[in-house]
Order: C-alpha cells, then sequence, then structure tokens
C-alpha cells in the first residue's frame, strides 16, 4: 500500500473568509446608519471594491483621491505594487457626500469623530458593528479584500488583472479567487 506523506493526506483547500457581493451590499445599507453614514459607507465601499487592506485603508490620505478624474491612487503595502485605479460613480458620490460632511482639513482620507486616524483596532471596531447592524457575524476588514477578489473573479477577470489590481507579487495569492469561481465554467459546453 502506498503510503502518502501528511502533507497530502486529508489535505483541503480551504476558502478565505470573504463577503459576497450580495453582503457586500447589505453592508453598505447598513453603513447608512448613524451620524457618521457618509464616512462609512465611502470607507466600506473603497475597501471592497479595490480590495484595501486594513493599514492600507487607515493610512489613505486625501491626496489619494481624484475625484474629478474619478481615480484613486491605491498604495499597496507588504511589498504590492501600488496602482492608480478607476473609481465607480458610486464611489465619485460616496466620496463627495462624506468629503462635504468633513469640518477639518486632516491629510487622512478617513478620520474618527475625534478627528484622528483610524487605527487597525478601530477599524476593525467599525466594520465589525457595521456588519452585526447588517445582521452578519464575524466580518472583519481583510474580508472585504478577499471579497473584491472574488467578486472580480465571479465577474470573469483574468487572473493576472486581479493579481495587478490587489497588488499580489505573487499569483499564487490570486489563483484562490479563480480556482473556486464557478462562473469560470459556465459554457464550457456550449458550442
Amino acid at each position: 500500500m502506498l503510503q502518502r506523506s501528511a502533507k497530502h493526506r486529508n489535505v483541503k483547500s480551504e476558502v478565505p473568509k470573504h463577503i459576497t457581493e450580495a453582503e457586500f451590499e447589505q453592508l453598505i445599507k447598513a453603513a447608512r446608519i448613524g451620524r457618521h453614514g457618509e464616512r462609512n459607507v465611502a470607507l466600506v465601499r473603497l475597501m471592497f471594491e479595490h480590495g484595501l487592506r486594513a493599514t492600507e485603508a487607515t493610512q489613505a490620505r486625501l491626496e489619494q483621491v481624484k475625484l474629478n478624474e474619478a481615480r484613486f491612487e491605491v498604495k499597496r503595502l507588504k511589498g504590492s505594487q501600488s496602482t492608480t485605479q478607476p473609481l465607480s460613480g458610486e464611489s465619485v458620490r460616496a466620496l463627495r457626500a462624506y468629503l462635504r460632511s468633513r469640518e477639518d482639513s486632516l491629510p487622512w482620507l478617513f478620520v474618527t469623530e475625534r478627528a484622528e486616524p483610524f487605527t487597525r483596532q478601530g477599524l476593525h471596531y467599525l466594520i465589525g458593528a457595521i456588519a452585526k447592524r447588517a445582521g452578519l457575524n464575524h466580518v472583519h476588514p481583510h474580508m472585504l479584500r478577499h471579497g473584491c477578489g472574488f467578486a472580480l473573479a465571479n465577474r470573469g477577470r483574468d487572473t493576472r488583472l486581479i493579481q495587478d489590481y490587489l497588488g499580489h507579487k505573487s499569483i499564487q495569492h490570486t489563483v484562490t479567487y479563480t480556482a473556486t469561481a464557478a462562473r469560470r465554467f459556465e459554457g464550457l459546453w456550449e458550442r
């Protein structure tokens, strides 16, 4: 009988925890509630649509947003490739509403009610509170990044494009999204 190494026994390919596009819409609705609704909607939208890591969101600065050009300069961390990405119409509207509501001139894009940049812990708390209001359990900021990857894969986007968009240095990090995307098999047997 052939022995399999421990490395190959019962290996499960785990799909990263992520939110779906439907859950993203639930988060957006819940983010609108409260006195910081404009900020929260803009924050959740940018994190999901651009696959931002928590620290990338907390360190984002106003100068990265070019509303007249509908562009966002994504400053990636962890040695990842930074890019300039288009903003969706919804993101432009959300950012405009949020920036009109601000009464400070601080350089950070997202600030707390104490006029300070968010900490990673503060962001985790905020996303968790919004998720709870949306009826979603155990949602953390990185699930928005993974949700972005899966949403792009489910829309049939090319693996290399997703890699560049998320700033992955290695395509191995990106393959997880495209390998599990059911849409890539649609129409396979059509003539």
